[in-house]
């Protein structure tokens, strides 16, 4: 999609989202700002991590590392308006595709009994090109989508709790198949102070990283697509 075609805006007439991802600070590359749109109108949201994002700094053993990063995460949630976060202790950088996935996360959305699922970009790359996408992200969005449907179906995962129909629909944050968006115009600096708030996995980077350059970046585009100065694009699936 050209920036002359346009984004359709996200409906907003819902009340409770889960957002599922696979490691602390995948939410904060752009949907934080959307996020605190949503908590700023009253809509409930939790957020499920599959990993402690412990693989995630090189020079920081895992033992550390995943606390450390359990604990920005939250910070980074409670700047968004977000306070129940969840880490389902899934193996950071090996996350596995397959029925025992998508166990784990049907019984998530069954407990949290959304409306909206949110989860990450799991198409093959980030740009519809050449910007190849991690598996860890790949196989998370995969799985939710499965899981959702297997949430919905009392036969599937009996003892992952009581059946859970009511999700809508998911979105998939940043994909390159996105056709929707949402303006975070007026919560673009929360957004930022979210992503901010990862410090030593930005420290971790090893290079020059400007948290605003960036989300700028990836917030202009879609703003342009919107209408607005800044925006969050997601692909839409419905069950």
């Amino acid at each position: 999609m050209n920036a002359a075609e346009g984004l359709e805006p996200l409906a907003e007439d819902w009340q409770k989202a889960l957002a599922i991802v696979a490691h602390p600070d995948d939410l904060e590359w752009g949907s934080a700002a959307a996020i605190a749109r949503w908590t700023g109108q009253g809509k409930q949201i939790a957020y499920c991590l599959l990993t402690s994002g412990e693989a995630g700094i090189d020079g920081v053993d895992p033992a550390e590392c995943g606390p450390l990063r359990e604990a920005e995460e939250i910070e980074s949630a409670q700047i968004v308006g977000v306070s129940s976060v969840e880490f389902l202790g899934q193996p950071d950088g090996t996350i596995e595709y397959g029925v025992p996935l998508r166990r784990l996360i049907a019984a998530a959305i069954r407990r949290h009994q959304p409306e909206i699922v949110i989860t990450g970009n799991f198409r093959d790359t980030w740009d519809g090109d050449v910007a190849l996408n991690q598996a860890d992200h790949i196989n998370t969005g995969r799985a939710t989508i499965d899981a959702v449907r297997d949430a919905a179906n009392r036969w599937i995962f009996p003892d992952a709790g009581d059946k859970w129909d009511g999700v809508r629909q998911v979105w998939a944050a940043g994909s390159p198949n996105s056709r929707h968006g949402v303006d975070t115009t007026d919560t673009f600096d929360l957004g930022l102070q979210s992503l901010k708030a990862h410090q030593a996995y930005i420290d971790g980077l090893n290079r020059a990283f400007d948290p605003e350059e960036f989300l700028e970046g990836v917030s202009r585009p879609t703003g342009t697509q919107l209408g607005t100065k800044f925006g969050a694009r997601f692909e839409v699936f419905t069950p």
